[in-house]
């Protein structure tokens, strides 16, 4: 069966965690970084950028989550995760993980008070993903390699980058687990190649 960890020190990880075990994989709440070894797969969850970074420190998990990412495996960042995946950020001079080839801008549609929901046409997964953004970031720029798969009002709000998977919405707030069994899929095929 197929692992997915969740980072789980702070923010929606219990959702992420549902939706993986409705899609028919186990899900493991990733607490040390000693569990990364038993998953195929990560998701770094929504919540509060600047908290999961300090935790991050604080339990030592960045140089495991930078082998994770150059193993191969794949990781999927939503919302604050996506802030962490990304090589740049606007108006900071250091990323945090900095895997995914992309800039992205914290809070670009507003604070909380201007949370929304959306229809979205992500290709490859649907054309009516109903998408949770609270506090969002967006990607400014993507590199040459990354797939653009998803924008709002002109803003790219989805992208892959070969095992890299980053959103800026919350799909683990509905109950639509179309985007968790698509990167259940890109683990399927990881795993196939390795």
């Amino acid at each position: 069966m197929i692992k997915v960890g969740v980072l789980a020190l702070q923010g929606a990880f219990r959702e992420h965690l549902q939706a993986i075990e409705a899609c028919g994989a186990a899900g493991v709440a990733i607490k040390k970084k000693e569990q990364l070894e038993e998953v195929d797969g990560l998701i770094i969850p929504g919540g509060e950028s600047t908290a999961i970074r300090r935790l991050i420190d604080q339990y030592d998990f960045m140089d495991e989550l930078k082998r994770f990412a150059s193993s191969g495996k794949p990781m999927f960042g939503t919302c604050a995760g996506l802030i962490m995946l990304a090589k740049n950020l606007v108006g900071y001079d250091q990323s945090h993980i900095g895997v995914m080839d992309v800039t992205v801008e914290r809070n670009s549609f507003g604070r909380q008070r201007e949370s929304f929901e959306a229809s979205l046409d992500i290709a490859g997964i649907a054309d009516d993903f109903e998408a949770v953004f609270i506090r969002a970031p967006h990607i400014v720029e993507a590199g040459e390699n990354v797939e653009i798969l998803s924008k709002h009002n002109g803003r790219i709000v989805m992208a892959r980058e070969g095992n890299l998977l980053g959103c800026s919405f919350h799909p683990e707030l509905t109950d639509d687990y179309r985007i968790t069994d698509f990167f259940i899929q890109m683990i399927k095929e990881a795993k196939n190649l390795a």
